[in-house]
C-alpha cells in the first residue's frame, strides 16, 4: 500500500468543540480545558491530544458534508461526544472505505467511524464496538419501469454499489444464488463510496442501487430515489480499532453516554436503530 497515494486520497476536516466552558486552541497538544485530563495516554495516539477518525461524509444521514464543508451526521456527533468525553479533541479525516483499514494499521488514524459491518472476516484482524442495526436497501429511479418489489425482480438487472463493503458481499452471494437457480446475474457495478454509488443510478447507468437503510431513506425523503427493499441482511455497524486500549477507553465513553441518556437520544434523532449488545469491544 502505497501511504503518499492514502494522503492525497485523505481531507484532513478539523473541528472544533468547548469543554468545560474553555475553548480549545489550535496549538497541537493543547485540545482540552486544563481541568479534563486525557483519558488515553499520547502514546498511542496518532495525534497527542486528538482522537483522530477515519470516515466517509457521503452517506447522508450517517456523515456527511453541509453546503459549507461542515461534517455533519449521526457518526460525526457520537465522534464528538466520545472526544468529549475522552478529553480529546476530535478530527475526522475523509477517504474510502478502501484505505480505511490499511490506514488504521497503518497509525493514520486511531479508529474507523464508517459503520464497518461486523463480519467474520474483520474480526479476525480487527476490534470492534457494535453500535449500528443496519441492513441493506435497494433504491431505484422513481419513474424506473424496471419494478422491484422482491430481491427476484434484481435478476437480470444491472445495480450499482461500494467497494469491497458488505453490500458488494452479500450482492454476489445473490448473484451465485441466482445462478443456482437458473435466474440471470446481476451486472454488478463497484463505485468507491455512496455519493457515487447513487450519482450511477442518477444518470441512469444501473437500473438500482445497493446501500444501507438510514441513506436509502435520506434520498427517497428528498425526493431523489424509490426505497424499493429495505431491512435486508441486518447485520451490526460498528466502530473498529487495532489498539485494545484505545478501543476499551472509548467503549467506556460509549457505555457512559448510554447510562445517561445521550446515546439513545442521538440514535433516535437520526432513526437509527442501536445494535444488540453493551457497546462492548469485540475482541479479534
Amino acid at each position: 500500500m502505497n501511504w503518499n497515494s492514502i494522503s492525497r486520497k485523505c481531507v484532513a476536516v478539523r473541528v472544533r468543540t468547548l469543554l468545560a466552558g474553555a475553548a480549545l486552541t489550535l496549538l497541537a497538544g493543547a485540545a482540552v480545558a486544563q481541568d479534563c485530563t486525557p483519558k488515553i495516554s499520547d502514546t498511542l495516539l496518532t495525534t497527542a491530544g486528538t482522537l483522530t477518525m477515519a470516515t466517509s461524509p457521503t452517506l447522508p444521514p450517517m456523515a456527511f458534508a453541509d453546503q459549507n464543508g461542515e461534517l455533519k451526521g449521526l457518526r460525526i456527533d457520537i465522534g464528538k461526544e466520545i472526544a468529549k468525553r475522552l478529553c480529546l479533541k476530535p478530527e475526522f479525516v475523509s477517504t474510502e472505505y478502501a484505505t480505511m483499514i490499511p490506514g488504521l494499521n497503518g497509525g493514520r488514524w486511531d479508529l474507523v467511524n464508517a459503520g464497518l459491518f461486523v463480519t467474520p472476516e474483520r474480526r479476525k484482524i480487527l476490534m470492534m464496538i457494535p453500535y449500528e442495526n443496519l441492513a441493506i436497501s435497494i433504491s431505484t429511479a422513481i419513474k424506473s419501469d424496471k419494478a422491484v418489489t422482491k430481491l427476484d425482480d434484481l435478476a437480470g438487472k444491472s445495480i450499482s454499489t461500494d467497494i469491497g463493503g458488505y453490500d458488494e458481499k452479500k450482492m454476489r452471494e445473490l448473484n451465485e444464488d441466482f445462478k443456482k437457480r437458473g435466474l440471470p446475474e446481476m451486472k454488478i457495478s463497484l463505485f468507491d463510496n455512496y455519493a457515487t454509488v447513487y450519482q450511477a443510478l442518477r444518470a441512469g447507468q444501473v437500473d438500482a442501487a445497493a446501500s444501507i437503510d438510514p441513506v436509502a431513506k435520506e434520498y427517497q425523503d428528498r425526493g431523489e430515489f424509490s426505497h424499493a427493499l429495505t431491512g435486508l441482511y441486518p447485520t451490526p455497524g460498528s466502530l473498529a480499532f487495532i489498539n485494545k486500549d484505545v478501543a476499551e477507553a472509548v467503549s467506556g465513553a460509549m457505555k457512559a453516554m448510554k447510562a445517561d441518556g445521550t446515546f439513545d437520544k442521538l440514535m433516535s434523532q437520526y432513526g437509527v436503530l442501536p445494535a444488540p449488545g453493551d457497546l462492548s469491544v469485540l475482541p479479534p
